[in-house]
C-alpha cells in the first residue's frame, strides 16, 4: 500500500520559509510594539496637541507643521544638511577602517585568536568608555578649554589638543590645517566604537572566499593589487552595501546625533509633539530617500549569484 506524499519543496522555497522564521520575532514584535506609536506619531504630525489635566486633544492643522519645519523652523534644516554631511564623511572613515581592521585580523599568524580578542577589547569596552567620556566632559572639562584658549584650535580635545596640535603649531601649520587635523583624530574613538559589527561582517566574508581562487591567481602571475580587485572586492560586494546601510541607519539613529537631540528638545521644550512628529517623519523620509540613491548606485557594483 502506498502513502501519499505531500507537495515536495524547492531548495528556494525551504530557504525562504527559513528566512521568513528567522525573521518571524522582529515581525511580531513591529505589529505588538511598533505599529501603535507610528500611527500616532503619523496622527501627531497633521495635529496640534492641547494638554489638558485629564488627557489631550487633537487639533487638526494638515500639513502646517510640516511646512513649520520646513520654511520657518531656524535650525532643522541646517542642522539635517550638516548631519547628513557629517554621515557621509563618517560612514566613509568607518568603512575603510573596519575593511582594514579585517585584513588584518584575517592573516594566517602565530597567536591569531589573542590579537583579536585583544582587538575587539577595545571595540566592546575601552573605545566605549573614551567616548562617553569625552561626550560628556569627564576627561576633556578642564583640559579642552585649556588646551584649545593655548592653541586656539577649535575643536582641539585634551588627547588631540595637547600633544599633536601643540607640536603641529612648532611647525607653523596654518589654524585652518590645524582644525581638520584635531576633528580626524577626535574621530578616532567614535570610528573604532561604531566599527565592531562591520568588522564582525568583513571579517565573515574574507573567510568565506575559497583560497583556491587566491592560488589559481598567483599561479597566473596576479599581483595583491589584481587579486583586491578581481576577487576579493567582487566576493565581498553584497557585504559592502550591508556594511554601508548598516552604518547609515546605526549613525542616523545615534543618541548623539544633533537631529535627534533637536527632535527631542522640540518635544519637552519647543512646539510640542505635533510639529516634533513632523520633524521626525521628515527626517524619516530623508534617511529612507538616501538609503535608496545609496543602494541604486551601489548595486551596479555588487556581485550577483548567476
Amino acid at each position: 500500500m502506498q502513502t501519499k506524499r505531500g507537495p515536495r519543496l524547492t531548495l528556494k522555497q525551504r530557504e525562504g520559509i527559513l528566512g521568513y522564521l528567522f525573521i518571524s520575532p522582529f515581525i511580531i514584535g513591529f505589529f505588538l510594539f511598533i505599529l501603535a506609536p507610528v500611527v500616532q506619531s503619523i496622527v501627531f504630525s497633521i495635529n496640534n496637541i492641547e494638554l489638558k489635566p485629564d488627557g489631550f486633544n487633537l487639533v487638526y492643522v494638515g500639513s502646517k507643521n510640516y511646512q513649520f519645519v520646513l520654511a520657518e523652523h531656524a535650525d532643522f534644516v541646517p542642522t539635517l544638511v550638516a548631519t547628513t554631511g557629517r554621515m557621509v564623511n563618517n560612514v566613509f572613515w568607518i568603512l575603510v577602517f573596519s575593511f582594514f581592521a579585517a585584513n588584518l585580523l584575517n592573516q594566517n599568524f602565530r597567536g591569531r585568536l589573542l590579537a583579536r580578542t585583544i582587538f575587539f577589547l577595545p571595540v566592546v569596552v575601552s573605545a566605549g568608555v573614551v567616548l562617553h567620556l569625552d561626550q560628556t566632559d569627564y576627561l576633556t572639562g578642564v583640559a579642552y578649554d585649556t588646551v584649545a584658549n593655548a592653541t586656539n584650535v577649535p575643536g582641539a580635545s585634551f588627547l588631540s589638543g595637547q600633544v599633536l596640535v601643540g607640536f603641529l603649531m612648532q611647525l607653523k601649520i596654518p589654524i585652518r590645517f590645524l582644525e581638520l587635523i584635531a576633528a580626524a583624530v577626535d574621530m578616532i574613538p567614535e570610528i573604532i566604537n561604531a566599527s565592531g559589527v562591520q568588522i564582525l561582517v568583513f571579517l565573515a566574508g574574507l573567510q568565506s572566499i575559497p583560497k583556491s581562487l587566491y592560488e589559481a591567481s598567483q599561479v597566473e602571475g596576479a599581483t595583491g593589487w589584481e587579486n583586491f580587485w578581481m576577487i576579493t572586492f567582487p566576493l565581498l560586494s553584497p557585504l559592502i552595501i550591508t556594511n554601508i546601510i548598516y552604518t547609515i541607519v546605526d549613525f542616523f539613529i545615534s543618541p548623539t546625533n544633533e537631529v535627534i537631540q533637536l527632535i527631542r528638545e522640540t518635544t519637552f521644550f519647543g512646539r510640542g509633539f505635533g510639529v516634533s512628529s513632523a520633524m521626525m517623519w521628515i527626517y524619516f523620509g530623508t534617511i529612507a530617500i538616501l538609503l535608496v540613491i545609496v543602494m541604486g548606485l551601489w548595486s551596479r557594483f555588487v556581485l550577483r549569484n548567476q
